[in-house]
């Protein structure tokens, strides 16, 4: 068995501990989630169906003409942008306010995905969902059963 001397002035002096000393001067300190560029993506779904490939966005706040959304080389890409301006002109002051949301997201489609059929895309109640076929091969055939004689 080891012993560990215990030091009391930790409990004193708080700000002498070592701990709390590394953790204020490490990046951690300030490292928020609010901060990182994956906090600002939207929240996605992909369900896979049996004839289609189904991807949800969670988007508030855009509108349908906010979206971009394009296909090229087998890599669908999603992108929302919206910009929002409003002045307020008093007599005697001038009320300006503006806010930006965008974001990007990129990811390759698995090649059970039909990318040159149409993709159906829609924007109901801050989601986006996007709905693509799938290839004829790729559609699983119905179990067939065969008895043993």
């Amino acid at each position: 068995m080891t012993l560990v001397k215990f030091n009391r002035r930790n409990l004193l002096f708080p700000w002498n501990n070592n701990r709390l000393k590394d953790f204020l001067s490490s990046d951690e300190f300030f490292n928020d989630d609010f901060f990182t560029e994956d906090s600002l993506m939207p929240a996605m779904n992909v369900i896979d169906h049996k004839k289609d490939l189904e991807i949800e966005f969670a988007a508030p706040g855009f509108e349908k003409k906010d979206f971009e959304v394009t296909i090229e080389n087998n890599i669908l890409h999603v992108c929302g942008e919206k910009e929002e301006k409003q002045e307020e002109k008093e007599e005697d002051f001038t009320r300006k306010e503006f806010s930006y949301k965008s974001f990007k997201r990129s990811f390759r489609l698995p090649d059970s995905v039909n990318d040159n059929a149409n993709v159906k895309a829609t924007y109901k109640n801050g989601i986006l969902k996007l709905k693509m076929e799938k290839k004829n091969e790729a559609i699983e055939v119905a179990k067939k059963k065969i008895d043993v004689v």
